[in-house]
């Protein structure tokens, strides 16, 4: 009893989980989330949000802006809907990396903390030309039955072909930093600080139920309370599963490893059958942007920041609370380069990019039976680019195999 009880602790609280099974299990709680509160789930939004509030504090006088009346920049982060979802987010991945014993400071080089701020920004300017992220711009936004979703897609593999082949030269890969091994043998999760984790992370979800009974006692807005919740499951989902768009694509160009990317096909199309069945009972949708150059180039300014830096929304975010000090600078980056586009926005992008171009529901044009064959259809030609970027990758590595083999 002991053992089997041992068995299933290890493998639901303290280790990893599938990725496929966890990409599925966010589909389908992004579909229900959005089912229920009536939003997409999306970050980069509130990130921008932020960068107002930020302006405000300076001293900037907000209140022209146009992008900030786009994103309906009002209240704080405890009153809006995607500020204490976000919270939530932060909270489960903590937790969820506490429970693992993964929380451990770890302090990069000045080179990396330099290319995660750039690539911060370069993908925070990105994503919000494109009015989205790896979730609202593909991951939300493909079952929500947005084109310009599509053009946001293309653009972000297009955008890590290119940062994999510039974060690969010499002047940003650096040399290796060789460090000598004092103890040999003894197990990192042996160590007091690893040890004691779990216990902490069981105390911080104690902490969070009673705050949230407390904000029931209070009456709180429904809405929030659903969001914060929400946002939990989705934070704790994504740091037990590792997922970060980043590798989907940036590791079919490096290696032709498919599995990130299969698992969020997998995800796209579950989550697509469930948000028909909200859309089709009249909820309207919250994600149809412009589909014109201003999301494909937002999509690959998005995948070369992403590679640059090294994590995406979601990946910098659990790995943030992980203890991981570059990845605070990715979101910060984020915040600043969301912040530019803020400025930048009435100055050509939405005159040139953005407002000559129509919005197109797939829905409208197709119905839904159509919107929804079309979407898996798209889907599943990318599923099967990724299968034959690791097949023909892996016929590389045999062919070089066999030429080593015959020189000797």
């Amino acid at each position: 009893m002991i053992s089997l009880y041992k068995i299933y602790y290890l493998r639901i609280v303290e280790n990893f989980w599938e990725q496929k099974s966890s990409v599925i299990a966010l589909g389908v709680l992004s579909a229900l989330y959005f089912g229920s509160v009536g939003v997409a789930w999306a970050v980069t939004g509130e990130f921008t949000r932020w960068g107002g509030h930020f302006l405000e504090i300076i001293g900037v006088d907000v209140s022209h802006y146009t992008y900030l009346k786009l994103i309906n920049f009002a209240g704080s982060p405890l009153t809006r809907i995607d500020g204490v979802m976000v919270i939530g987010m932060f909270s489960g991945a903590f937790i969820s990396a506490l429970f693992g014993q993964n929380v451990k400071l770890r302090l990069p080089s000045g080179r990396r903390i330099l290319q995660a701020l750039l690539g911060g920004i370069i993908a925070g300017f990105g994503t919000r030309m494109a009015m989205g992220c790896n979730l609202a711009a593909l991951f939300t936004g493909i079952p929500q039955f947005s084109f310009h979703t599509w053009l946001f897609t293309f653009g972000t593999i297009v955008g890590t072909f290119y940062g994999l082949k510039l974060s690969m030269h010499p002047l940003m890969m650096g040399e290796p930093k060789l460090v000598s091994v004092k103890t040999v043998g003894n197990m990192l999760q042996d160590r007091w600080y690893y040890r004691v984790q779990p216990y902490i992370g069981f105390l911080g979800l104690i902490l969070f139920i009673l705050y949230l009974l407390q904000k029931v006692s209070a009456n709180y807005a429904l809405n929030l309370l659903i969001a914060t919740c929400f946002g939990f499951g989705f934070g704790f989902l994504i740091q037990k599963g590792q997922i970060c768009f980043t590798s989907a694509f940036r590791d079919l160009w490096l290696i032709g490893r498919s599995k990130m990317t299969k698992a969020l096909v997998w995800g796209m199309v579950v989550q697509t059958l469930i948000t028909a069945v909200f859309l089709a009972q009249g909820m309207p949708p919250k994600v149809i942007w412009w589909a014109g150059p201003g999301a494909l180039l937002g999509g690959a300014l998005f995948g070369l920041g992403i590679v640059i830096a090294g994590g995406c929304e979601t990946g910098w975010m659990y790995r943030s609370v992980e203890g991981q000090i570059q990845f605070w600078f990715v979101g910060i980056g984020n915040v600043i380069g969301a912040t530019i586009l803020i400025l930048a926005w009435d100055s050509g992008i939405y005159t040139w990019l953005v407002e000559p171009f129509p919005r197109i529901n797939l829905v409208t044009n197709f119905g839904y039976v159509g919107a929804i064959i079309l979407t898996i259809a798209m889907l599943f030609s990318l599923y099967i680019w990724a299968d034959w970027r690791q097949v023909s990758n892996q016929g590389i590595v045999v062919r070089r195999s066999k030429h080593d083999e015959a020189n000797g």
